[in-house]
């Protein structure tokens, strides 16, 4: 390592750092004055931390795989000092290491995270080889300062380029999230780019309370992306520093299945956080759950367009039939409303739908053309009146039918994650008059990093109650043809 030393000391020091490159636990109890001053009554790291530790070192021995942890806990057990910890061992033990460290908020990543590595820092044994400064800990060796560092970059989504720039071929690169569940997917998604390095050792951790039961943060824990993490639910009660008579206070409060225990004690995604609209528990009952035909048969079927709504936007067709929906095609973005309209009307014949529903907002041109045809298309528009008192809009007003639908034992098809992750993601806005009402599509968008079609499919659904045709009844009456076509719109490609 390219330590610039005058004494002995020093070399023996830079010699045991190097030999512990691949054992960050060794190094941890090595790096500490623990039992004494500021660790007075500490002998080492908690049993959570180590296994932590531990697992990093196992990692390390397949170098061709990015070393993926990520840890969901309680309150108050020691997360940003193995944060730290990971920081100063990452740094010290290989020359010119790379990293940045992020957390959920600027303030957070300044008053706790960076806080914490100041404390672990002045307690380091080698604390002389690197500068703690207010925004990155680097080497002290000029000619190592821009190359042999770790930076605490506050993320922000409509810049992403400290992020997607993340590389350090050939040697370490370190990435960390502290309190990560906030964290917009759309800086998940361009880290991932730094993965891609050959040759390098990269490790990825991330930590923090499951405050929210939805984004990147979830689905490497429990969701769908937890084969590709090495992941962890730390109980705060299992930890040797957390506060137990707070603990047992909340307990005692709240109750043990409490929201509030599950996210600031048991290390639990929350059934339901405090402003989402639509419950985890009642979505995953519904996704998978089967249904006999002779159940929803006898009920009308309903076809609804959620039109694209602008840039790379799919346009999502889905039907639902009693307590069963799905979404039945895709359409990349496709401004040409003959072409789609055309494709609804086939829809509607091959499905003998009794109410074809199309969001206005941006389906005027598509109802146009359906009525030139005779197609009783019926238009909705989300930000209309209501059918019922206590909703700010008709967009409220269907997604508590929704709501209500999943309850009573609605069924989603298993495979449809993009569906899943349009459900989960709604939050209500506050109101003095309690009205309710949902966050924007705009507002959604920017979290899922494209538009919730499918969830504005699914709930256009329960726009105005539909009742069944009598057989024989098509959708232009009983001696009425399907118009014709000069082309089969099945056969276009999109």
């Amino acid at each position: 390592m390219a330590i610039a030393t005058t004494n002995s000391s020093d070399t023996t020091l830079i010699l045991d750092m190097a030999s512990m490159a691949g054992k960050p636990y060794t190094w941890t109890m090595y790096s500490f004055p623990w039992g004494t001053g500021d660790l007075l009554g500490h002998d080492g790291p908690d049993l959570w931390q180590k296994e932590i530790l531990l697992a990093v070192e196992n990692g390390l021995l397949s170098p061709s795989e990015a070393i993926r942890i990520a840890v969901a806990s309680g309150h108050g057990i020691g997360k940003s000092a193995l944060v730290s910890w990971l920081i100063l061992w990452a740094l010290s033990t290989h020359e010119d290491t790379l990293g940045v460290v992020t957390a959920n908020t600027e303030t957070q990543l300044r008053t706790k995270t960076w806080a914490n590595l100041a404390k672990w820092h002045r307690l380091f044994i080698a604390k002389h080889w690197f500068k703690l400064a207010a925004t990155a800990i680097y080497s002290v060796d000029p000619a190592h300062e821009k190359t042999w560092r770790i930076d605490a970059v506050p993320w922000s989504e409509h810049n992403t380029e400290s992020f997607a720039g993340l590389h350090n071929e050939g040697k370490r690169l370190l990435i960390l999230f502290d309190e990560a569940s906030t964290i917009p997917d759309s800086i998940w998604e361009v880290t991932t780019g730094a993965l891609t390095d050959t040759n390098t050792e990269i490790i990825w951790a991330v930590f923090g309370n499951p405050t929210r039961n939805t984004g990147m943060f979830r689905e490497c824990i429990t969701g769908k992306f937890k084969h590709r993490w090495m992941h962890r639910q730390i109980d705060s009660r299992t930890s040797r520093i957390a506060n137990k008579v707070f603990i047992d206070e909340l307990i005692e409060d709240y109750g043990i299945d409490s929201d509030i225990v599950k996210v600031r004690v048991r290390g639990m995604f929350p059934s339901m956080s405090a402003r989402q609209f639509f419950s985890v528990e009642d979505v995953d009952g519904a996704f998978g759950r089967e249904i006999r035909k002779d159940q929803y048969d006898f009920a009308p079927k309903i076809i609804t367009v959620d039109p694209s709504f602008e840039g790379d936007d799919t346009l999502e067709i889905g039907r639902r039939q009693g307590l069963t929906f799905k979404i039945i095609r895709t359409i990349p973005k496709n401004d040409n409303d003959i072409q789609i309209a055309q494709i609804i009307a086939q829809i509607e014949d091959d499905e003998h739908a009794d109410a074809v529903f199309i969001d206005g907002g941006f389906g005027t041109g598509i109802i146009s053309a359906g009525r030139t045809w005779g197609r009783n298309w019926q238009i909705v528009w989300f930000a209309g009146a209501t059918l019922k008192p206590g909703f700010l809009n008709k967009r409220a007003e269907m997604a508590y039918d929704a709501r209500q639908w999943l309850k009573d034992g609605g069924c989603l098809p298993e495979d449809d994650h993009e569906l899943r992750e349009d459900i989960l993601c709604p939050e209500v806005v506050s109101r003095t008059d309690g009205k309710v009402q949902l966050e924007s599509k705009k507002e959604i968008k920017k979290r899922l990093d494209r538009s919730p079609g499918k969830l504005d499919a699914w709930i256009l659904s329960f726009a105005f109650p539909v009742y069944k045709k009598a057989p024989g009844v098509g959708p232009l009456g009983k001696t009425s043809k399907a118009i014709e076509r000069d082309y089969d719109p099945y056969a276009q490609t999109f």
